[in-house]
């Protein structure tokens, strides 16, 4: 009889337990909904300091943001990432030469043709806004996702644009291919292994991509990083969706601000996209986190915005990429763009309005 009731006894407290871990688990819920359901943060920014950077497809939506609207961008981080325009709106383009230079690699002279006829239409921003922009492209030489010569494309259309037009003469294009990495960030210190390319497509190669690219669009560091003392914070993106458009994003997206820009000094802000199936819904905060781009903004007095894609089967991406060939429309690279529209409109309200 007093076995039975022990048992009794220890079923209730197990029940309690469960019952506490269950309500602990909705108010957990709770306060990362009422969390990511925050605005951006409202910040003194300083618009001549805005820029982008990105990985594999978020290096083609970095490419898209900087010449669509080259007059709000000053520069850009590229790693393993192909020429503006390069898809031309088809899948079937930038699976095979946009991503593997097969059969051919991209036509880089017809993509700045065609980025000069777009500019002529009012579709991108002036290209003589680049006069003042600086470009990292980044390849790794154990990369088998993205071939090199679509990673050099990427150099060579911006020198070609640079090289056309006399008042371009100053614009600066840095192309970095000799490096042993795969598809992913490197790294100095942490991460996987540098030579596979596996999520969180973060890995230990004793280079500093993200501090490498700080200093390639903003100057010599002043001094050396160490480890971020700013705030992460999440956002609802949807805040900044235009009404009834989708722009295929998540619901909730990232900002990292130093503590610097927390206490009203103006600041720039570096977009950074992250790759396929590198969003937070894949991997978590490994990206916005230990992409070593938060410690490098402490130094740089610059927030980091990290929008968010979600995977979604119609349209097809089930790999949560940016859209770089078309599947939010046909205006998917100007400035007509679901996705860059929004972008705008983000920046807008974390204060790095246009002028």
């Amino acid at each position: 009889m007093l076995e039975i009731r022990q048992r009794i006894g220890s079923a209730r407290i197990r029940c309690v337990q469960l019952g506490l871990l269950a309500l602990l688990a909705v108010v957990t819920a709770s306060c990362a909904k009422q969390q990511s359901g925050a605005a951006l943060p409202a910040l003194k920014v300083d618009s001549a300091r805005m820029t982008v950077v990105g990985l594999s497809s978020g290096a083609y939506m970095a490419t898209q943001a900087h010449v669509a609207y080259s007059d709000r961008f000053m520069g850009a981080g590229l790693v393993a990432g192909g020429p503006y325009g390069c898809a031309g709106g088809k899948l079937e383009q930038a699976l095979g030469p946009c991503m593997k230079a097969m059969p051919a690699p991209p036509d880089v002279k017809a993509l700045v043709e065609s980025a000069n006829a777009r500019a002529s239409r009012g579709e991108i921003a002036s290209l003589s806004n680049l006069a003042h922009s600086h470009v990292y492209a980044l390849h790794g030489k154990k990369d088998a996702t993205v071939a090199e010569a679509v990673s050099r494309a990427s150099a060579t259309f911006y020198e070609m644009l640079r090289d056309s037009a006399p008042e371009l003469a100053a614009f600066g294009v840095t192309w970095d291919g000799d490096r042993d990495f795969a598809h992913l960030l490197p790294l100095a210190a942490s991460g996987d292994a540098c030579d596979k390319s596996e999520t969180p497509f973060l890995g230990k190669c004793g280079f500093d991509a993200a501090g490498a690219i700080f200093a390639a669009l903003y100057g010599a560091p002043q001094h050396a990083a160490t480890e971020a003392s700013g705030e992460l914070r999440q956002f609802d993106q949807n805040t900044y969706r235009q009404k009834g458009v989708d722009t295929y994003l998540a619901d909730s997206g990232y900002v990292y601000v130093p503590r610097a820009c927390v206490e009203g000094k103006p600041c720039g802000v570096m977009v950074a996209f992250h790759g396929c199936q590198q969003n937070a819904e894949s991997v978590g905060e490994a990206f916005v986190r230990d992409g070593g781009f938060n410690r490098w903004a402490d130094v740089y007095d610059v927030a980091v915005l990290y929008p968010q894609t979600h995977a979604s089967l119609a349209p097809l991406n089930p790999k949560a990429c940016w859209d770089w060939w078309g599947y939010s429309g046909a205006d998917y690279d100007t400035r007509n763009s679901a996705q860059l529209r929004w972008l705008m409109r983000a920046l807008d309200a974390l204060g790095g309005k246009a002028g």
